[in-house]
Order: structure tokens, then C-alpha cells, then sequence
């Protein structure tokens, strides 16, 4: 067996105690029930509970999946951010649907949600920017992203002009920057259960915008 398998073999899942979640409890819409789980695991400890995996397809119908980080969840829908010129960004232009994964080991819960994406204003977009770091601004000035690199140094160059400009100019603009809304179709929560008998409850939105609940087999 190599070290590998070692010690893919030799990992536990949920050795904790796990919350209950019974679904007959649960809201009549997935929102308050998202806002309630992640607070719940922000509570627990769990590391970085606002990132997720964020899935899309791209221009040959390949599915393509990276982790970003949740910017806010309301009644719009899940939102996050990006450059427009990015590999996520083009995609969503051809074709803006998403699938979103959350997962929260430290609870053995997870919420999954699929759905239109649409994206913010302008004036969203720069205020969804500026409300963060001076980090985050110089990463989107930088831009690029996705872009074929050429060496280490070109990106370190380009990294502290845009950290003295950000620092300068703290209001400065980056254009391409983009705010992406998740608007749900289907949000499913997943309850594990050490006995594996886990809940999924899974919501789907009707076409007269109310949505109904159902369990699935896990």
C-alpha cells in the first residue's frame, strides 16, 4: 500500500457529535434555513464556512468547478464575485446557470443549490469591492485572471503596483469587477448521520414562485 492509500484509508468521517435536523421543522423557504445552518457552523468553529465550491460549464459542455467566497445570501439569491474577463466570468456570459456546494464538516452538513445567475449594477459591483480589503482591491486591479503567466516575476511586478495604487487610491475603480447572483431553482440540506442515516431535504421553486419540499433517499 503506498502513503498515499495509507492514509486515504486510515481517514474518519464525523468523529463528533453531529446536530439533529429534523425537516418537519424546517421553514417554508430555503433562505432562513441557510442564514440559520450557517451561523450555526460559524458557532461551531468550522473554518472559512463562506467559501464554496462554484460550478459552471464552459464552451464544449465541460463542467468546470472552483472555490470561491460568499458575499451575501438574501432574497435575491447567493451572491458572489468575480473578474467578467475570468474563466467563470465568460462562462456565465454563454451560459448562466451555476451550481453552488457548501460543505461544513465540523457539523457534517452540507447545502447544495442550483439555479439563473444574474449579475448586479455597476455601482453593486464597486461596492461589493471596496467594502473589502486593500488586498482584495489590489488582486482585482492586478486582473487577469485566468490568463496564461509567463513567469513569477511578472505577476510579483504587477502585484505591488497595484498594492501602491490600491493603498493610494483606496476609491480607485476596477471595471471588470463583477457581482454574480445565484437565484435558487433548488437548495438541498444535507443532515449527516453517523449510522448513515442522513436527511436531505431538498427544495424546488414552482413556476408560480413558491417552492415545495421534499425528502430524498440519501
Amino acid at each position: 500500500m503506498t502513503d498515499f492509500h495509507h492514509a486515504l484509508h486510515s481517514l474518519r468521517v464525523w468523529d463528533t457529535e453531529l446536530p439533529s435536523f429534523d425537516p418537519a421543522s424546517a421553514p417554508p423557504e430555503p433562505l432562513p434555513l441557510f442564514h440559520d445552518w450557517f451561523t450555526a457552523a460559524v458557532a461551531a468553529g468550522q473554518t472559512e464556512p463562506h467559501t464554496l465550491s462554484l460550478a459552471t460549464v464552459d464552451e464544449d459542455g465541460r463542467p468546470d468547478v472552483r472555490t470561491v467566497m460568499l458575499h451575501d445570501a438574501d432574497a435575491r439569491g447567493w451572491h458572489f464575485a468575480s473578474h467578467a474577463g475570468s474563466a467563470k466570468g465568460r462562462q456565465l456570459a454563454a451560459r448562466p446557470e451555476a451550481a453552488l456546494g457548501f460543505y461544513w464538516p465540523v457539523q457534517g452538513r452540507q447545502v447544495r443549490i442550483r439555479g439563473h445567475v444574474t449579475t448586479g449594477t455597476p455601482e453593486e459591483a464597486y461596492e461589493d469591492l471596496h467594502a473589502r480589503t486593500t488586498g482584495a482591491l489590489a488582486a482585482a486591479l492586478v486582473g487577469r485572471q485566468s490568463e496564461v503567466l509567463d513567469s513569477p516575476g511578472t505577476l510579483a511586478e504587477a502585484s505591488e503596483a497595484a498594492w501602491h495604487r490600491a493603498e493610494a487610491e483606496p476609491d480607485a475603480p476596477a471595471p471588470s469587477w463583477t457581482l454574480y447572483v445565484v437565484e435558487p431553482a433548488e437548495v438541498e440540506f444535507f443532515q449527516g448521520d453517523a449510522r448513515r442515516r442522513h436527511v436531505r431535504l431538498r427544495y424546488r421553486r414552482t413556476a408560480d414562485g413558491t417552492w415545495t419540499r421534499e425528502l430524498l433517499w440519501p
